[in-house]
């Protein structure tokens, strides 16, 4: 099945858990020994504010009184503040591959509550610049246009420092980090990159999740989309 004119979003958000589940049966026949895939939230951290104003207890803030010597004869030195912090897992989910319990790559979908706001923009493309400074591989499928001149791919690209040509959406791409190589007086890492732009009416490609540098789980996207597209009866 083709893919579709996402400029009207309705819709997505019932294909969106099921390709997901779909994604993750394909990987699951498809990894090697000692891999594992499931479906996971990323933690995010914030103030809580389950109250009218956030619930912070400030101790200390600027200059304050010499903290009391306890018996021990060590000082405990307070904190200028202290705030309740709340991990949460972000409600986006995610396909995580583990190996040996080590989170080695990750394929997201894009949706639109992503990129609908600028704090949003910045949060999750932070999200997947992290994968890759954290030498996780990365695949992300963005099939929403919307909105006009923003581009995870672009910003992605940019955070990292590449001058490639831009990639708006609808499009697929994947991230392979590699070897530590020399980067003029630092060192940096090898970035294997694959950038599909994704056509309305046009099957979608054929990509690679890497695994590692020598390993990989070839994905055929349109198979997935094409059977999550049926499950929510769109035609």
């Amino acid at each position: 099945m083709p893919l579709h004119d996402w400029t009207d979003e309705r819709g997505w958000d019932s294909v969106h858990p099921l390709w997901l589940t779909y994604l993750l049966e394909y990987v699951q026949e498809r990894l090697p020994e000692g891999y594992k895939a499931f479906l996971g939230g990323v933690p995010s951290l914030t103030v809580d504010t389950s109250h009218v104003k956030p619930d912070v207890s400030v101790q200390q803030w600027g200059p304050g009184p010499a903290a009391e010597a306890v018996t021990s004869g060590t000082s405990i030195l307070e904190p200028d503040l202290e705030a309740s912090v709340v991990f949460r897992l972000d409600p986006q989910r995610a396909l995580h591959i583990d190996f040996h319990g080590q989170l080695i790559a990750a394929l997201e979908l894009v949706s639109s509550r992503n990129k609908d706001r600028a704090d949003a923009k910045e949060t999750y493309c932070n999200r997947y610049l992290g994968y890759l400074r954290l030498g996780v591989h990365l695949m992300l499928v963005d099939v929403l246009p919307r909105p006009k001149g923003f581009s995870f791919s672009d910003a992605i690209t940019s955070g990292l420092g590449m001058e490639v040509p831009p990639l708006p959406p609808p499009f697929a791409a994947a991230y392979r980090v590699g070897e530590v190589v020399p980067v003029g007086d630092d060192m940096g890492s090898l970035l294997g990159l694959w950038r599909r732009p994704l056509r309305i009416g046009q099957p979608l490609p054929t990509l690679p999740l890497p695994l590692s540098v020598h390993r990989e789980v070839v994905i055929d996207l349109e198979e997935t989309y094409q059977r999550a597209a049926k499950r929510a009866y769109l035609d």
